[in-house]
């Protein structure tokens, strides 16, 4: 039987873990926002992982991925456009759809405006999205996918 220091020190734990064991495994800044956003619950905001939830409980693995969630879009804000860039190309390259049928996609749908922390507001998020709107103009120019606006 686990005593309460046991169970505290491994709640202590699901940080480090979720860095070591999953988040460490993807190579680009870009890919661990779209991933830690995938994991936000679209109804009621809260982050879910089985794994995480069995070892450290529902409340602690929220909190972990909530942290890295809000850590992981800081880092990929102190980065400049041609990092940016970088980044997010080595995204693309990890996917199994080219980049051109991404930057279709994203064009129409923008699912991309998912990945800001709850957390985030006003002016960080204005960056962003100016960001990775110039970001992906460049890519689509550079891919020669079209406008989504045909009278753009």
């Amino acid at each position: 039987m686990k005593s309460r220091q046991d169970d505290a020190g491994l709640k202590a734990e699901a940080l480090p873990n979720l860095w070591r064991n999953t988040l460490s495994q993807i190579p680009s800044v870009f890919g661990r926002l779209v991933y830690l956003s995938s994991l936000r619950n679209v109804n009621n905001g809260r982050y879910e992982h089985h794994g995480l939830t069995l070892l450290f409980g529902e409340d602690q693995a929220n909190k972990a991925l909530r942290k890295s969630h809000a850590s992981v879009f800081a880092v990929w804000l102190t980065f400049n456009l041609e990092q940016q860039k970088a980044d997010l190309e080595l995204y693309f390259s990890g996917l199994t759809e080219d980049a051109r049928t991404v930057l279709e996609t994203w064009a129409k749908l923008a699912p991309y405006r998912n990945l800001i922390p709850s957390t985030v507001r006003g002016g960080e998020r204005r960056v962003f999205a100016g960001d990775l709107t110039a970001l992906l103009q460049t890519l689509r120019n550079a891919h020669g996918v079209a406008d989504s606006d045909p009278d753009a």
